[in-house]
């Protein structure tokens, strides 16, 4: 009897699970089926696919515009993730104080992680704008000229990167998670033994938040590289490629210029790039603390 109820709330359960596994099936891993395959293909989506086997990875090393891309995807990965560790840390910390309003500063701090990529593009896009930007109007108010920011090949990518500190609050939040969930008694032992203010956030606080700063780390880094939408709207890639991110050459390629097959090989680079990456970082996480397990 109870083997009996037992299989049918495991059959229940799957039935619940059933439309996102087929979900789960029909749009994600029948899709990297489909894109491995192309990658192997001509394909302009009006004549029928032609086999090509790697001549699309081939054409990718002598491809200006890949590299081009791929150069500025690293230079945004290796200048966003940094800041936005940054910020997101400084606002956490400030934020997990007991203020009377403290509710309401976390609430303002996170919303701009949840609204839309286009409308703060567009926002910022104005921000940004040289004549009658907020930006340079209040460089101008202590004698500093602004830069054409997105008119300018120079400034371009520094301006999507100061733009992207406006999503600092995902990674806040799991800042302000970590800081909440240290042991109090660790840091009245450190008082005990003597430890200021700055010798308690160095030796008690950061170790405790090392694994919640790899984890932002991980994500911030698969993020960065994927990052579409500012470089869309705001630039389309300019001034002179200044702004031509990895994905949107991909777009570019697949739909824009129906190169699917080219795409997919793009999206297939991309993947091997990402996955290299975060293994390097792995690797490379001995500083990474685990209260009971050493390092």
């Amino acid at each position: 009897m109870f083997g009996l109820r037992f299989r049918r709330q495991d059959l229940e359960g799957y039935l619940f699970l059933l439309p996102w596994l087929i979900g789960l099936v029909v749009f994600r891993l029948l899709s990297i089926l489909a894109s491995a395959g192309l990658s192997l293909m001509s394909w302009d989506l009006l004549q029928p696919p032609k086999f090509v086997g790697l001549q699309n990875f081939r054409d990718l090393l002598v491809d200006n515009l890949f590299w081009t891309s791929l150069g500025n995807t690293l230079y945004y990965v290796a200048g966003s993730v940094p800041l936005v560790l940054i910020f997101a840390l400084v606002a956490a910390f400030l934020l997990s104080r007991p203020l009377p309003i403290v509710g309401v500063l976390r609430t303002v701090y996170y919303l701009p992680s949840v609204t839309t990529g286009v409308a703060v593009a567009l926002l910022w896009q104005w921000m940004f704008e040289p004549t009658y930007g907020v930006i340079d109007t209040m460089l101008s108010w202590v004698g500093i000229p602004g830069p054409p920011w997105l008119g300018s090949t120079t400034w371009a990518m520094p301006a999507l990167i100061l733009m992207s500190t406006w999503g600092i609050g995902g990674a806040m939040v799991i800042f302000l998670a970590g800081i909440k969930g240290v042991p109090t008694h660790l840091y009245e032992a450190a008082a005990i033994d003597g430890a200021n203010g700055w010798h308690q956030f160095w030796h008690v606080t950061m170790p405790m938040l090392s694994p919640v700063i790899f984890f932002n780390l991980i994500i911030g880094v698969i993020n960065s590289f994927q990052v579409f939408t500012q470089a869309y709207v705001m630039t389309n890639g300019g001034p002179a490629n200044a702004t031509l991110v990895y994905i949107l050459y991909l777009y570019n390629q697949g739909f824009s210029w129906l190169h699917m097959g080219y795409a997919s090989a793009l999206a297939w680079i991309l993947f091997v790039i990402v996955l290299l990456l975060t293994t390097i970082i792995f690797r490379q996480s001995g500083w990474v603390y685990y209260e009971g397990a050493g390092r």
